[in-house]
C-alpha cells in the first residue's frame, strides 16, 4: 500500500468512508488487528478452505465467484455461528474471478439460496463485476461489459432477487463513465496516482516525498558527478547531497502493463520523442526548483544548488514521485 495500509485506511474513515475493500487476506487481518471495525470486502475470490475460514473469523465480506467456493462455504457454515456475508462476482469479460455472465442459471440459484444448505447464515449483500478497458472513453468493449452485467441484474430482478449493493466501476470507469457508477464504486487507483486524472474534477495530489540535505560542497569545472561519470560540471558548481534514491523508489518509473498493438505503438512513439527531448529531473528547495545532476544512486541524489546561495545543510527537499513507487519502509506522516 503506497500510503501505508493502516494509516491510509484510518484517514479514509476519518473522512467519512465507512466501507473498505482489500485485495489480500493479509491486508484484511492487519486492518482488524489495528482495531478497524468498518465493513471490509475481500475483492479476491478464493476456494481455499483455510483462507475462507480466516475471512469469516475476521468478519470480512467474501467474494463468491465459483461453485467450488460455494461448496466450501457450505461446509464452513455448518460449523460456525457467525453470519457469512458475501458479494457475488460476475465475469463479464475480464477473465479473472467470477461466474461467467452467461451462466445465469447458476448465478440465479446462488443468489436465491438454492445452493446453500445453511441459507439462513449466508447473506448475499452485493453483486459486482470488473472492467478491463475503462481507461478510454466511449469504448465499445467497456459498454459491452456493462450491458452484460446489467442483463444479469435484470434477470435476477425478474426472479424477484433484488441485491442491494451493485458496483462495477473502478477508478478509470468512475471518471470516464459517470452513468455506470450504479450505487457503489471502488475508488483506489485515482488516490494512488495510477490513473491519469485529466477529467478536471478537482482531484489534487495528496502525497509528497520529503527529505533533507545532508552535505553541501563545491566542485570545480569539469569534475565528474555520479556513477558512470554521467555528468561533468560545466562550471564551478555548488552541489547538495540528499539521502534518497532508487531504494526509496525515486526515478524508478513504472513498467508498461498494456500489450495491445495500439498501446505499444503509443508507448514507442513516446519513447522516441523522449530521445530528442532533454529530460531534467527537478526538486523543490525553499520554494524554488533545482536540477538533479548525475545518475541517481541507490541511496543518494546530487542537486545543483549553484544559484541557491541561501541553501544550507538540513534544508527540506520536496521530491516529485509517484506514491506507487515509494518503498514501504519509508515513513508516512499524515497531516
Amino acid at each position: 500500500m503506497a500510503f501505508g495500509l493502516v494509516q491510509y485506511s484510518k484517514m479514509l474513515i476519518e473522512n467519512g468512508v465507512d466501507f473498505l475493500a482489500v485485495a489480500t487476506l493479509e491486508e484484511g487481518i492487519r486492518l482488524r488487528k489495528a482495531g478497524i471495525e468498518e465493513d471490509i470486502l475481500m475483492l479476491s475470490g478464493t476456494s481455499v478452505k483455510g483462507e475462507l475460514e480466516q475471512l469469516i473469523e475476521n468478519r470480512m465480506i467474501l467474494t463468491i465467484g465459483s461453485i467450488e467456493s460455494v461448496k466450501i462455504i457450505n461446509e464452513i457454515a455448518k460449523n460456525t455461528k457467525m453470519p457469512i456475508r458475501a458479494h457475488i462476482e460476475i465475469d463479464t469479460g475480464f477473465g479473472r474471478y467470477g461466474f461467467l455472465y452467461n451462466d445465469i442459471e447458476t448465478i440465479t440459484k446462488i443468489c436465491r439460496g438454492d445452493h446453500w444448505s445453511s441459507a439462513n447464515k449466508i447473506q448475499i449483500e452485493g453483486i459486482y463485476s470488473h472492467f478491463s478497458l475503462a481507461y478510454y472513453k466511449n469504448n465499445r468493449w467497456t459498454i459491452k461489459q456493462f450491458n452484460r452485467f446489467m442483463k444479469v441484474r435484470q434477470i435476477l430482478k425478474l426472479n424477484d432477487i433484488d441485491i442491494q449493493i451493485v458496483h462495477m466501476c473502478n477508478s478509470p470507469a468512475f471518471l470516464n463513465y459517470p452513468k455506470m457508477r450504479l450505487n457503489a464504486a471502488r475508488i483506489g487507483s485515482a488516490f494512488l496516482g495510477r490513473v491519469d486524472c485529466k477529467n478536471n474534477i478537482g482531484l489534487r495530489k495528496i502525497a509528497v516525498f520529503k527529505s533533507n540535505i545532508t552535505e553541501i560542497k563545491v566542485v570545480p569545472k569539469g569534475h565528474n558527478i555520479g556513477y558512470l561519470n554521467s555528468y561533468k560540471a560545466k562550471r564551478e558548481t555548488r552541489i547538495a547531497i540528499v539521502q534518497f534514491g532508487f531504494f526509496e523508489g525515486y526515478n524508478t518509473g513504472s513498467k508498461q502493463d498494456m500489450f495491445r498493438d495500439v498501446d505499444n505503438i503509443r508507448n514507442a512513439v513516446g519513447s522516441i520523442k523522449n530521445l530528442f527531448r532533454r529530460q531534467v529531473l527537478q526538486v523543490d528547495i525553499n520554494d524554488k526548483k533545482y536540477n538533479v545532476i548525475g545518475k541517481t544512486g541507490m541511496y543518494h541524489v546530487i542537486i545543483d544548488i549553484t544559484n541557491g546561495k541561501d541553501i544550507k545543510v538540513n534544508d527540506e527537499v520536496i521530491v516529485p514521485i509517484n506514491p506507487l513507487n515509494i518503498d514501504r519502509e519509508v515513513e508516512r506522516d499524515y497531516v
